[in-house]
């Protein structure tokens, strides 16, 4: 498997994304093949979308303005938290653990980086319909059959630091059930599923980068996936609460 970074413009409200990303991948000089996979950056989509909100513009509410205090945070960046939130579990300095989309993740998607100064970005309103339009609109532009992936940060417990998360694909399947397979000792595996659309975004956030890197896509060469004509969400890469081990335990009624 290879991977190769792609350098960026910045992208604005309403640009052709698609026009945008075919271009870049000229000028530096790659080429595109049938079942490359491109992943990019979500913060990309939202910067298309437009979906960056003033904080300036944004008037707390009280409860906000308890959170901001309470997490250290900016008040209106805590309002914005409490509006864009399924659902709020608590935090610790800086960081709030929200459920989005089925998603834990901090702040429920909400980052001040790689945004202008004053702006706060939120998540891509629909990351699956835009992995599709994508994936659809190189293969009528640019003739070639690929996949995407739209990647964003995300959080291992007790871990430092960030790693990749699939937040949609198109093209291939995101999960490898592993199970009733056998490993090298002939045992039956019972439970593990492999997550092959994080394990990718994980390899291509390591060449994105957190900072000023202006690399928001990676074409991936030659990974070992089943490529479909499938769409998956993050519902298709979710698991029930109860059955997850880190949710599971905090919501058992008994504690050992």
């Amino acid at each position: 498997m290879r991977l190769y970074a792609v350098k960026m413009r910045v992208i604005g409200h309403n640009d052709d994304l698609t026009e945008v990303i075919i271009e870049a991948i000229k000028e530096q000089g790659l080429k595109l093949e049938d079942n490359d996979i491109l992943a990019l950056t979500s913060k990309v989509i939202a910067h298309v979308e437009n979906r960056l909100i003033k904080l300036s513009e944004v008037k707390p509410s009280r409860k906000a303005k308890e959170s901001a205090k309470h997490f250290s945070l900016q008040p209106a960046f805590a309002e914005l938290i409490l509006r864009e939130a399924d659902k709020i579990y608590g935090g610790v300095e800086k960081a709030v653990l929200t459920l989005k989309n089925g998603i834990l993740t901090a702040n429920a998607g909400i980052d001040n980086k790689n945004a202008p100064i004053d702006y706060a970005a939120l998540w891509p309103t629909d990351p699956k319909k835009w992995a599709k339009r994508l994936r659809d609109e190189i293969k009528n532009r640019a003739g070639k059959r690929v996949a995407v992936l739209i990647v964003d940060s995300g959080l291992v417990p007790l871990r430092k630091g960030t790693i990749g998360l699939a937040l949609a694909v198109a093209g291939f399947k995101p999960i490898k059930d592993r199970r009733g397979e056998k490993d090298i000792y002939g045992k039956p595996i019972i439970i593990t599923q492999h997550a092959v659309a994080d394990n990718l975004a994980s390899a291509a956030h390591f060449l994105m980068g957190e900072a000023a890197e202006k690399t928001p896509l990676v074409i991936i060469k030659g990974a070992s996936v089943d490529f479909d004509e499938g769409v998956y969400g993050s519902e298709d890469m979710a698991m029930p609460q109860k059955e997850c081990i880190f949710m599971g335990t905090f919501l058992a009624e008994h504690r050992y």
